[in-house]
């Protein structure tokens, strides 16, 4: 049996083993945009919940999988973090009640989370983490049939993982071209190899940061896979419980079948009393409106949410004081919610945050693209914001997840998060809020706006890649349409001219240039007068001192 200390110290050293590798994992990443990197963001929300179990009381395995699923809740950052936290909820909700866990109660509670990392995906990709996580799982469920020692089982799943990890390449062409087993898949591997090592040998693997130095091959090059856009589309979450009509006869599978024509992520649960209905849609009247054709609605907002985590924050006051003693940092000022409507948005820089503040954005947390915000900070900014209804506008697709994760923790007002991908795609949005409108026609209007806009980006390559039959260098300049690489180039103004170029259009009437920091003054006059001289005539042009970081320059166009 696994008791609660032994849970605690598994946890801890799977953290102190990713966190050793994290640059190792980072350069995994296939596509060459600075971004926030998987081993970073898996590392961080991993380790918050060591640092939670470092402070935490003895108790059993219930006690610490709730307090480290709690705390990867909150630490949650990037995708790959989002569903590393969604891995280890499921564990908490499958140990539930338990003081000691036998082997099957171990590898059942991994079930659940593998169901529930699937189920917070629109459309899973396999050869992803969660393919790496599910094959290892259904290993271990195989297994049960002729073992019953924990550690024996843990070891199973870390071989069938691994297995698993290898097989990335084959499922996604993307991978093989560039020569490189999935950043996700081997992230979660390593924090199952640093748990087995004590489940099997007692032994908590101790953190010793990996001095990693990148080898480069010229004759294999990482695929830049302008094609490959993994996209996570969440829209917001609707849930709601309805108490069934005893004379309705109809099935509760029908109205999952709705639900799969107008959203995503879909979990409905019924007994002969009620159904349980999660979705993300774009519709949420749409669902509801359904929902009634089976009885009378009991809760339309997030309830079941909060009291999956009620417990878990009453057992873990005291371990959130003492990390947060440990790391000095302030557990956030709730702030009473008078007003009807409030925002918050991600942005990076002086000069987009003070553009969000003007256009009504009381609370700008601070990320973007290589510093992908946690859920915890984004929860911290959405109780100091005192409205009834909070819009949260992510600006990066990175963060969506993330920002996502706030509505179950967040218990006296309403979250409601506006899935924008770009900075520009946020400014479209906040600029048709109309307080007349209820929420949801609000955020309907917003997402409309967003979708209107092209947004163009000049970076810099963060690694070496390819682009069709072009070779590029780490460090190169490079520009984005819509997230796709589209060009290179030798400085940034030459790149935007060109991406410029095969942007605007005859359709399009506005466009704006969003200056980064490492743009100087006499560098963005230029751009600003290249854009007029060549496409005044088409398009208005407004010039915006942006000073973000990795971005030479963000244009939209719309």
């Amino acid at each position: 049996m696994i008791n609660g200390e032994t849970l605690k110290q598994a946890i801890i050293s799977g953290a102190n083993n990713i966190s050793s590798i994290k640059a190792r994992i980072n350069d995994l990443n296939i596509f060459p945009v600075p971004d926030g990197d998987t081993g970073t963001n898996m590392s961080m929300t991993v380790t918050a919940a060591a640092d939670a179990l470092l402070c935490a009381d003895a108790g059993g395995v219930s006690e610490i999988s709730q307090t480290a699923a709690f705390a990867m809740l909150r630490g949650a950052r990037g995708n790959s973090g989002v569903i590393t936290s969604l891995l280890f909820r499921g564990i908490a909700n499958g140990l539930d009640g338990k003081t000691e866990a036998s082997g099957a109660d171990l590898i059942h509670a991994l079930g659940m989370g593998v169901e529930a990392a699937y189920n917070a995906v629109t459309k899973p990709t396999e050869g992803t983490i969660l393919t790496v996580a599910r094959m290892g799982y259904e290993a271990g469920l195989e297994a049960l049939e002729n073992e019953e020692d924990p550690a024996a089982l843990w070891e199973v799943v870390c071989d069938a993982a691994l297995d698993a990890l290898e097989q990335t390449p084959e499922m996604l062409p993307v991978l093989k071209k560039a020569g490189v087993v999935d950043a996700g898949g081997k992230g979660i591997l390593t924090i199952f190899e640093g748990m087995l090592s004590v489940f099997r040998d007692g032994e908590v693997i101790e953190f010793k940061e990996e001095a990693y130095e990148k080898e480069i091959d010229d004759d294999f090059f990482r695929s830049a896979a302008a094609e490959f856009d993994q996209v996570i589309n969440f829209t917001y979450c609707t849930e709601f419980i309805v108490g069934r009509d005893a004379e309705c006869k109809a099935d509760p599978n029908d109205l999952r079948l709705y639900l799969e024509t107008i959203g995503d992520s879909i979990v409905l649960v019924a007994d002969d009393e009620i159904i349980k209905v999660h979705v993300h849609t774009e519709q949420p009247g749409n669902a509801l409106q359904h929902g009634l054709e089976y009885g009378q609605l009991l809760t339309t907002k997030i309830e079941n949410m909060k009291e999956q985590h009620r417990k878990a924050k009453e057992d873990n006051e005291k371990a959130k004081a003492k990390a947060k003693e440990k790391t000095d940092r302030p557990y956030p000022e709730i702030i009473e919610p008078t007003e009807e409507y409030g925002f918050v948005a991600v942005a990076a820089g002086d000069g987009l945050c003070n553009l969000f503040k003007e256009l009504g954005c009381l609370n700008v947390v601070s990320g973007g693209q290589s510093m992908n915000p946690s859920t915890e900070d984004i929860y911290a900014a959405v109780v100091a914001t005192p409205a009834k209804r909070v819009f949260v506008l992510p600006n990066n697709k990175n963060i969506i997840m993330a920002a996502e994760q706030t509505a179950a923790i967040v218990e006296d007002r309403e979250v409601i998060i506006v899935p924008t991908r770009t900075i520009p795609q946020g400014l479209s949005a906040m600029l048709v809020f109309d307080p007349d409108c209820d929420a949801y026609t609000n955020v309907d209007n917003m997402m409309q706006a967003a979708k209107n806009v092209a947004t163009g980006q000049i970076t810099f390559a963060a690694r070496d890649s390819e682009f069709g039959a072009k070779r590029i260098k780490e460090g190169e300049i490079i520009g984005l349409n819509n997230g796709k690489l589209t060009v290179t180039s030798s400085s940034p103004n030459k790149a935007l001219y060109k991406l410029a170029k095969s942007m605007i259009n005859k359709d399009m009437s506005f466009v704006t240039l969003i200056s980064g920091a490492d743009v100087s003054d006499e560098d963005a006059a230029a751009a600003v007068e290249m854009l007029e001289t060549k496409f005044a005539d088409q398009v208005d042009i407004t010039y915006i001192k942006g000073d973000q970081p990795i971005y030479y320059y963000i244009f939209s166009v719309e």
